[in-house]
């Protein structure tokens, strides 16, 4: 399996990451003339070779209509937080989440990479909607720092499809210290979206003359992308890559860098398992609850029947989720269910290596294709949703939509 390994002990920028995967490509100067193709509006990729600490490493810089932003926390002009760059400029214009969602679907990317991104974006404003009280649908993004932080974004989910990455693992995350300084006042390291980007993730303080290392983008792709965090894991080194912040920090190096490898297919992760048993609850009910789960962040919901107290027939739901999303499935398990509590384990789980991939079937219909593998095992299934849409289209039986006619 083709594993990226992030080492975030400088902490981790948007355009530090996409920096560092520019540096695993064939050929980085071809990467920066296909994501200046990707279209997004008055903005222009440049790379430039600088050296952090004695080591040689890549330098992303974006131009939004030929001037150079630095990170600001993104519905803020003047909220100016990253110890990455040092660039600062002031706009007025600014952009919904709907706006820059219907940006990024936009872009000439894989469809993979514009909903990687459009995920991505969908953390920041969350947590920006967090830290400042507000609906996430009233939150609006300075133009410059919204559009330089979709070009991180989309520079680094276009370079995870290009370079073919399928599991994505970091280090604990370095967060800084001291404090920073925004137009609201001085706060201490991590700033508020970025503390609430890193719940669920391994991270650490430092030095407080470091300052912020680890921004908002930068968080939420390691959100998006990172299964775990920890060592790097065994694999066979194919190529590594370092992405440069924007100043040198004395003593340490200044960069990300990024490992690309080879790693056995099989992998072991780390989830939260809940589960609770209720014995006054409907069918239709069970059923509603079952999808909320979901939808609030579960991995997986079973809902077994149980025999209660007093010979009473219940049910058992039995929930897995990460620790990232742990407060929202317990809420939404207390919200619509009749449970009064329920219990949690930590557990490590083995799986399969799996990926996603397109395929076409001999009709001409395009379906998503699930491919799995490890052990000595391969299998690979057609996703539902696809199958069923082209049987109810066409008239046909699920097998003869499988089979392609």
């Amino acid at each position: 399996m083709k594993t990226l390994y992030l080492d975030c002990s400088m902490g981790a920028a948007g355009d530090m990451i996409a920096a560092a995967l520019l540096e695993l490509t064939p050929d980085p100067d071809a990467a920066v003339a296909k994501l200046n193709a990707i279209g997004i509006p008055g903005v222009e990729f440049s790379r430039e070779k600088v050296v952090r600490g004695g080591i040689a490493a890549t330098r992303l810089h974006v131009h939004v209509h030929g001037e150079e932003e630095g990170h600001p926390t993104a519905d803020d002009p003047h909220h100016h937080h990253d110890p990455h760059h040092y660039e600062h400029h002031h706009h007025h214009e600014h952009h919904s989440l709907e706006e820059i969602l219907h940006l990024i679907g936009h872009l000439e990317m894989p469809q993979k990479a514009k909903d990687d991104a459009a995920e991505t974006y969908r953390l920041i404003a969350a947590a920006e909607s967090r830290a400042h009280g507000r609906p996430v649908d009233e939150v609006h993004f300075h133009e410059v720092g919204a559009l330089d932080a979709v070009a991180d974004i989309s520079a680094a989910a276009f370079l995870m499809g290009e370079l073919g990455v399928e599991r994505v693992a970091a280090s604990p995350v370095n967060m800084g210290g001291g404090t920073v300084r925004c137009a609201h006042g001085v706060l201490p390291v991590p700033a508020p979206a970025t503390a609430y980007l890193l719940e669920g993730v391994c991270a650490y303080g430092d030095d407080p003359a470091f300052g912020e290392l680890c921004t908002p983008t930068g968080a939420a792709l390691l959100r998006r992308f990172a299964r775990t965090f920890g060592p790097m894991p065994a694999m066979r080194v194919t190529a590594t890559g370092h992405g440069a912040g924007g100043r040198e920090c004395e003593g340490r190096a200044n960069m990300l860098r990024a490992t690309l490898g080879e790693s056995a297919a099989q992998e072991i992760d780390e989830v939260v398992e809940i589960s609770c048993c209720v014995d006054d609850m409907t069918g239709e009910e069970v059923a509603f609850a079952n999808g909320r789960i979901f939808a609030a962040g579960a991995l997986d919901v079973t809902v077994v029947p149980v025999q209660m107290k007093k010979g009473r027939p219940g049910v058992k739901f039995e929930v897995l989720c990460r620790e990232a999303t742990r407060e929202s499935v317990e809420a939404a398990i207390f919200k619509h269910t009749t449970t009064l509590g329920m219990r949690e384990t930590t557990c490590r789980r083995r799986l399969l290596a799996r990926r996603e991939e397109k395929a076409t079937l001999p009709c001409g219909a395009e379906v998503r294709r699930k491919v799995s593998k490890g052990c000595g095992v391969y299998r690979e299934k057609i996703e539902f949703e696809d199958l069923s849409a082209i049987a109810i289209e066409r008239g046909c039986s699920l097998r003869e939509a499988a089979a392609g006619f």
